[in-house]
């Protein structure tokens, strides 16, 4: 049987270190990231802040080692991000811990799923500090306690859960692209009005439209339906009950806490379902996630009709909540209220050219309802796998895929 050694996270790493304690000066058209706990996410640096982008000669002045050894993982406010770094143009600040991995004692890989594994998650929770905003030391990074196998052994463990990452990355990536087919088609037949170029026009406010085309609200096609205030005291992290989807949920799909109070009023979320937000975020999605219960300031958007598709909603009211998003930004909380739902107005097409979209669209929505459902799948089964593949308590010869 292999020996595992032991060693601690700061012997096994070249470097561990943070970013810069202070803000490189940013400019206008800048190519070099500046990366915080926000920028990493899923594995991956991301670009989400076009204001926060600096030049070359700012990265030369306060630039990282980072190389092909590099994993990031965030330690400040939000605990617990991870990304592999990929050669991005980048300047790390003080959220962001990087941690180089000795290539003679330890695979990068290996290294990025060690972080991710519940006994690290279990060491972190109880060592961050702060009360509202939550900290990492470096120091407590460095102190970890792991067990590590030879290098072949860890890259064959890395070879089973990268595979799996792997068929989940490759089907996200098809659903992003169904998802773009589909808005594509939407701005074709309702923006551009390419299927009815043919066709009588007529003269409006907004300028030339199909004959039949009206100026109408919201709820010519669409009912809005609020969540319900569960009890906090009832909320649970046993699945006991069902998944209560909070605004924090909606972009990751996974609800963090379970509920088994059913109210009056009761709104149930299926995966297909289009969501949002009521505070500080508007953005509207597609619930990929189990069936779940619809948590008090997020509302769901339903076809009035049978044959709608939730496609047809979503790319239909993202442009007016992005807009009620715009004007609210720099309230210290923005709200959204029925009221400022109530001022929606669409320029709205007969329900048979509705439903014709639809036939079209909804098989995509449903691809990607499938594939969201085998990802699930997948991140459950390498979740399992992980810990113990990583505690040695599973060999690898004993997993099949």
């Amino acid at each position: 049987m292999e020996d595992w050694k032991e060693y601690k996270l700061g012997d096994v790493c070249t470097e561990l270190s943070d970013g810069l304690h202070k803000a490189p000066k940013f400019i206008n058209g800048g190519d070099y990231i500046f990366v915080n706990a926000k920028n990493i996410s899923n594995g991956f640096i991301v670009d989400n802040d076009p204001t926060k982008k600096s030049t070359y000669e700012e990265y030369v002045k306060y630039s990282s080692p980072l190389n092909e050894t590099t994993v990031l993982y965030s330690i400040d406010g939000t605990i617990g991000n991870i990304a592999l770094y990929r050669g991005e143009k980048c300047i790390l600040g003080k959220g962001a811990c990087y941690l180089n991995a000795n290539p003679a004692l330890l695979d990068r890989m290996y290294l990025y799923y060690e972080l991710q594994a519940p006994r690290f998650k279990s060491y972190i929770d109880k060592m961050s500090t702060g009360s509202t905003i939550k900290y990492i030391s470096l120091k407590t990074m460095r102190n970890y306690e792991m067990k590590v196998p030879s290098i072949n052994t860890q890259q064959q463990i890395v070879s089973i859960l990268k595979s799996l990452d792997d068929k989940i990355q490759v089907s996200r990536r098809i659903n992003d692209n169904l998802e773009q087919q589909a808005q594509a088609l939407f701005k074709s037949w309702f923006v551009d009005f390419e299927p009815f170029k043919n066709g009588e026009f007529v003269e409006s406010e907004l300028g030339m439209i199909p004959k039949g085309w009206r100026l109408k609200r919201i709820y010519e096609y669409i009912d809005v339906i609020c969540g319900a205030p569960y009890k906090s005291s009832l909320f649970n992290d046993n699945k006991e009950g069902l998944p209560l989807i909070r605004i924090r949920d909606l972009k990751t799909n996974t609800p963090q806490f379970y509920t088994p109070e059913i109210l009056p009023n009761t709104e149930y979320v299926e995966a297909g379902d289009i969501v949002a937000g009521m505070d500080a975020e508007f953005t509207p999605y597609v619930w990929r996630g189990e069936k779940g219960v619809l948590n008090q300031r997020c509302c769901k958007f339903k076809g009035k009709y049978e044959g709608i598709s939730n496609y047809f909603i979503l790319f239909l009211i993202k442009p007016e909540l992005e807009y009620v998003q715009s004007y609210k930004t720099g309230t210290t909380v923005s709200h959204l209220g029925k009221s400022d739902i109530d001022r929606f107005v669409f320029l709205t097409p007969p329900l048979d050219i509705v439903l014709a979209f639809s036939e079209i669209v909804n098989p995509m929505l449903n691809e990607v309802v499938n594939r969201a459902k085998e990802s699930r799948r997948l991140v459950e089964l390498r979740d399992t796998l992980l810990p113990k593949l990583m505690s040695g308590e599973l060999k690898v010869n004993e997993v099949e895929i």
